[in-house]
């Protein structure tokens, strides 16, 4: 059985579409730094996928970085690809394609670069969504993604955990267990690090508050069904005490996990170095 399901990832992902630019700051700041390794990648992209592109943050930095090439931004949220539209309306180069990841509407060997910020930890089967990752790109075309580690939100965690025995958090992926799905997709030469980013509250409910804002509260199968007491959120509140600093303020912690891995794949045919998609040839799945 699924720990969570596609239908609540996507339902929350619509809900949270208007509010998400207003308090999505790990997430933006880990676009800058995923764009910024691409300066390290020798790599002149005609076709990019941003996989996941929510309201296309990381489709800006590629249009801008990539100029000529043709982009693809592709989410299954329909409200966060009309808010993405909206954001760069002055960037006509970006198509925007409301797709699942797991059935992506586009053609073999046609990708030259896939990107894709935080959507990993969100997909219901990530072994499938990187078959289809791996089917897109063409030989010698780079995946690059960042994800969240089970690190994440540990503060959060620990803190209900006093509470009771339920789900409270999202679970995330190991960084060895996603190095290992990328092997199994036949993705080769796989290279991942991280790193912890911390951000500080002026109280948990601001943090609860901002974490479904973005879309990003519990949506565990195994979660509570019903709202949360008023005796058991104030115990929660009591939990993450512990944690207060210094300066008065309440830490959450994300571990980033960055990688980045190659297509080969022997079976394409060597007459098409160069692809281009029309916009009238995308399929667009709902």
């Amino acid at each position: 059985m699924s720990i969570f399901t596609k239908t609540a990832i996507k339902n929350a992902a619509n809900y949270a579409a208007a509010t998400y630019d207003s308090v999505a700051i790990i997430a933006r700041e880990v676009a800058r730094r995923l764009d910024a390794r691409l300066d390290f990648m020798r790599i002149q992209p005609q076709v990019i996928l941003d996989l996941g592109a929510g309201t296309g943050y990381s489709s800006g930095f590629l249009a801008k970085r990539y100029p000529e090439a043709q982009i693809i931004a592709v989410d299954f949220a329909e409200s966060m690809l009309k808010q993405a539209q909206k954001n760069h309306s002055a960037q006509p180069e970006i198509t925007w394609i409301c797709a699942d990841a797991e059935q992506l509407p586009l053609p073999e060997f046609s990708v030259d670069l896939v990107v894709s910020n935080f959507m990993l930890p969100w997909c219901e089967d990530i072994e499938a969504v990187l078959a289809e990752t791996q089917r897109v790109l063409k030989p010698g075309g780079l995946l690059l993604f960042s994800t969240l580690g089970p690190d994440t939100l540990q503060e959060l965690r620990a803190s209900w955990a006093e509470v009771d025995e339920m789900a409270h958090v999202h679970v995330f992926f190991d960084m060895h267990d996603i190095g290992d799905a990328i092997l199994r997709a036949h993705l080769v030469e796989p290279v991942m690090d991280r790193e912890v980013i911390m951000l500080s509250y002026a109280n948990p409910r601001q943090l609860l508050r901002d974490l479904k804002l973005c879309g990003w509260q519990n949506l565990l199968v195994e979660r509570h069904q019903f709202l949360t007491g008023k005796k058991r959120l104030q115990k929660f509140l009591e939990n993450y005490e512990k944690w207060r600093d210094k300066e008065s303020r309440f830490p959450v912690t994300y571990e980033v996990i960055y990688g980045h891995a190659f297509c080969v794949e022997k079976r394409f045919n060597e007459n098409m170095q160069e692809f281009s998609i029309s916009v009238s040839e995308i399929k667009r799945r709902r």
